[in-house]
């Protein structure tokens, strides 16, 4: 029981990747390789990327999501599901 308890700490220790961090590039190939992740965004923000409408919900819309990342002030990293709609900022 006790490998459980520490098995799940570690599982809920782990960081996810920062786009602020990290070149342009490493989040763009992590967001086309994984189809969906979720990446820090600077401090304690974060957000899910998609490469593609396929992982999003039926009624959800594809939003072109770009974020700061090491080399760049406008990286685009791939597509955010919204339901609203594409006009909508």
């Amino acid at each position: 029981m006790l490998v459980l308890v520490l098995n799940a700490g570690i599982a809920a220790a782990q960081t996810r990747p920062s786009t602020v961090t990290r070149p342009c590039a490493a989040s763009q190939r992590d967001v086309q390789t994984n189809g969906a992740i979720v990446l820090g965004t600077g401090g304690f923000t974060y957000d899910r990327f998609v490469r593609d409408r396929s992982f999003c919900l039926r009624d959800e819309v594809l939003k072109p999501a770009w974020v700061q990342s090491r080399d760049s002030e406008a990286c685009f990293v791939g597509y955010r599901c919204t339901n609203e709609p594409p006009w909508f900022d």
